[in-house]
């Protein structure tokens, strides 16, 4: 066999000659499944989680606190919040929850939910009032608030579910 002929033969299933175009399919495939797996909710710029809630069949993108420090920010010092958003609080227990609008200067609705995903009361609370707003209920696992007006302005009540609460 000639010396080229061989040098081919050898450089074709050699590391470097087999590896150009293993690459091709194995990235194909790389690509296609990570397509396929769910992604992840993008942090906000204010470094918080996202999740898609849904409520009475309505779509309402919402920050995620979790976090004590995310708690006690909240959406202050915001100058607004676009329509289809919202914050969603998580609390470690079900217990009797209050809040007040300190720095807050966007109007809004607060919604009581318990551990089922249930919204038990909504009320209004004034920019940068900072009179407590209690819920009644001492079963409230979330809180969510959004822009003055949006549940009612969706049609949403006392009894409608919020699907889509990620749970801890």
């Amino acid at each position: 066999m000639p010396i080229n002929r061989l040098r081919r033969r050898v450089a074709a299933h050699s590391p470097g000659g087999l590896s150009r175009w293993a690459l091709v399919p194995a990235i194909g495939w790389i690509l296609l499944f990570a397509g396929c797996q769910p992604k992840a909710a993008d942090p906000t710029p204010f470094g918080l989680k996202t999740a898609e809630l849904k409520i009475s069949n309505v779509p309402l993108t919402a920050e995620i606190a979790d976090t004590p420090q995310a708690s006690e920010n909240g959406l202050m010092f915001r100058d607004s919040l676009p329509a289809d958003r919202g914050m969603l609080f998580i609390f470690e227990q079900p217990r009797k929850a209050s809040f007040w609008m300190r720095n807050t200067k966007i109007p809004l609705s607060i919604a009581y939910i318990d551990s089922t995903g249930k919204i038990l009361e909504i009320k209004s609370m004034k920019p940068l009032d900072e009179t407590v707003v209690p819920s009644s209920s001492d079963q409230i696992a979330y809180a969510l608030e959004a822009n003055q007006g949006w549940f009612a302005q969706h049609g949403i009540s006392s009894g409608a579910t919020v699907d889509g609460i990620p749970r801890r």
